[in-house]
């Protein structure tokens, strides 16, 4: 299970990114990153694992949980 931190949250649009712990990949959330959540938005430097998908040739996080594992 892949762990990250928020690099940014837009609670607007539910769009953001996760930088993950190599310190050079980034992640892309898009509005439904947080479907299925009791969360309703994230916040930058805060630590999360997700489960990571492939849609449209990008890898994208899924299924938010906050914290580390």
């Amino acid at each position: 299970m892949p762990q990250a931190t928020v690099k940014e949250y837009d609670s607007l649009t539910r769009t953001g990114s996760l930088l993950a712990d190599d310190g050079e990949t980034s992640y892309e959330l898009d509005a439904t990153a947080l479907d299925g959540s009791m969360f309703r938005f994230l916040r930058t430097g805060q630590r999360v694992t997700f489960d990571l998908v492939e849609e449209d040739g990008a890898k994208k996080a899924r299924n938010i949980r906050i914290g580390i594992v």
